[in-house]
């Protein structure tokens, strides 16, 4: 045998000489069922493994046209599988084969990586060639936008497919062995946790959660496909090192849906959160829950509310209107403005306020206008167009009723609201596609020392009722800002937990024990755990040891 596989090893491609071994065992056992006593058995076919696998494994796995590496390229499961077979039978066999495997999928994922950052920089380039010159023309301009509209989204479909082929070589080929379970994990871990295309892969896949789950969705997939789908990306989750950047960016995105009735099917958000109860603990998705049940709340409560409406016809209010009232502890934190509203707005105000306190004792209310919306009718020369505005638009725009225009300043003053906010309004009322306000001197920019304000009698859609927008926010920052103030949180609590249940700690011990109970949500930072300790001891929680200063005592 050792003559045959010197031979083999030189002119056979591995799939060949994996072939030639299995049969020379199958034989060898026959033999021995034939003539040799049962008890050679073992003794013969190590012998036989000896010389035709362990010798040459190494230069089996790694030949240039034919090794592990070629075979997974090719997608020969079958001889993946013999291969296997074959080295499972001699020690250690197994680890050089999962280390080909799992360095093989870490390649494709970054390559991936690669692919979707190269997409978007394409994309970029496309919008800076628009806005530099082919202004709405240019059919290229065009197909990048509509190409690069869901570069991250391709991205997260083709991690899903790879993760999926190679979860089945795990199974099928690999007969579910732990190495390679193990492998497959370390590989997905390596390349899911890269920035693509300036996001993190944690916000792609809120993101792409997002358009599953809303109104609309470019994806078109049945109740099922779509259940599988969310399945698969909680799934990934399991590689991603930042979960609670991902449930802060899900959060934000879900609070949209809900609130602006833009999710596609109630079962499928409860069903995501089951799925991700299961996978990350109860805690991960508290205030998601809470979120849904609010919402369902908050409808009993407006069928309470227009009941009491209808029960006085004096409570009736000129402009029809509902409300949303949510448990500030369970949605994102929203800025609070003091929007100074129109007569129209205070008395529907008033209204549900009497009708709330009448209801409950001890409650406060915080009006967040920035998420309302109101139909408004505009009275046009051409004709009359139904408009859906923002509460902050609408106030604006009902300004001009009783004035022919007004200067940047008096907007403001009236509006009471801080200058940024004013200028986005104003820019999306008189610089945007609908120019409902004129501005003088006209321009793509709001100026506030100069701008003057006028109603535009002229405007006119050729559709009856417009939606006007507001410029987008950039949330991103903020969701980071909320993601890090909440881990000082979590950083400080895991510290006071370890300290309280083991009284004293060196340094070391502590920064260890309290990054291990962390990784579960995200990967601390031992510069940030240092600083945090320290923190702690200024507030009298711990107290550096007299005689060792590296050591830590607890302070009840």
């Amino acid at each position: 045998y050792r003559r045959k596989a010197a031979e083999w090893i030189e002119e056979d491609s591995c799939p060949e000489y994996l072939v030639k071994a299995e049969e020379c065992l199958r034989r060898e056992k026959e033999r021995v069922g034939h003539y040799l006593h049962a008890s050679s058995e073992t003794k013969l076919l190590k012998e036989v493994e000896k010389e035709v696998l362990a010798a040459y494994e190494t230069r089996l796995l790694e030949k240039e046209q034919s090794g592990a590496a070629a075979l997974l390229r090719g997608d020969k499961t079958e001889d993946l599988a013999r291969a296997f077979r074959l080295f499972k039978r001699i020690p250690n066999g197994l680890p050089p084969l999962a280390d080909i495997f799992k360095r093989h999928v870490e390649r494709e994922g970054v390559a991936l990586v690669k692919q979707a950052d190269d997409g978007a920089a394409q994309k970029r380039e496309a919008k800076a060639a628009k806005d530099a010159g082919e202004k709405g023309g240019g059919k290229d301009a065009r197909d990048a936008r509509d190409g690069g509209s869901s570069v991250e989204q391709v991205f997260v479909r083709q991690v899903i497919t790879t993760h999926d082929k190679y979860a089945e070589y795990v199974e099928k080929c690999f007969s579910d062995d732990s190495l390679f379970h193990r492998a497959l994990k370390e590989a997905f871990e390596v390349f899911c946790n890269k920035g693509v295309a300036g996001s993190t892969s944690a916000e792609l896949l809120a993101t792409f959660c997002d358009n599953l789950l809303k109104k609309g969705s470019s994806e078109k997939l049945s109740d099922d496909a779509v259940e599988e789908t969310l399945e698969k990306v909680v799934r990934l989750l399991a590689y991603i090192s930042d979960k609670d950047l991902f449930a802060e960016f899900y959060r934000k995105k879900l609070s949209r849906r809900l609130l602006f009735d833009k999710s596609a099917n109630d079962d499928h958000e409860r069903s995501i959160l089951t799925k991700l109860k299961q996978q990350c603990g109860a805690q991960f998705t508290n205030k998601m829950e809470g979120m849904v049940t609010d919402l369902q709340l908050a409808r009993d409560n407006q069928a309470a509310f227009e009941q009491w409406l209808g029960e006085d016809a004096s409570r009736k209010t000129e402009v029809d209107f509902a409300v949303t009232v949510l448990t500030t502890g369970y949605w994102p934190t929203y800025k609070f403005l003091e929007l100074r509203l129109p007569r129209e707005m205070v008395e529907c105000v008033t209204t549900f306020k009497a009708f709330y306190e009448n209801r409950t004792m001890h409650r406060k209310l915080t009006w967040i206008y920035s998420l309302g919306m109101v139909q408004a009718r505009g009275n046009f020369a051409a004709k009359p167009i139904d408009l859906q505005v923002t509460p902050f638009q609408a106030a604006t725009l009902l300004l001009f009723n009783s004035e022919e225009s007004l200067a940047f300043a008096e907007i403001r003053e009236r509006l009471n609201l801080p200058e940024e906010d004013v200028t986005r309004t104003l820019h999306s009322l008189s610089c945007a596609k609908y120019k409902i306000l004129t501005k003088t001197p006209e321009g793509r920019t709001i100026d506030p020392a100069k701008d003057v304000f006028a109603y535009n009698a002229k405007f006119t859609d050729r559709a009856r009722r417009i939606k006007v927008p507001m410029p987008p926010v950039d949330e991103k920052k903020k969701v980071l800002e909320d993601v890090d103030k909440d881990r000082r949180y979590a950083i400080d609590a895991a510290i006071v937990r370890t300290m309280k249940s083991r009284k004293v700690l060196p340094h070391q011990q502590l920064v260890l024990e309290v990054g291990t109970q962390l990784t579960k949500m995200f990967k601390p930072d031992f510069k940030i755990i240092k600083k945090r300790i320290e923190d702690l001891v200024a507030r009298e929680f711990l107290e550096r040891d007299k005689e060792d200063p590296s050591v830590f005592n607890y302070l009840a």
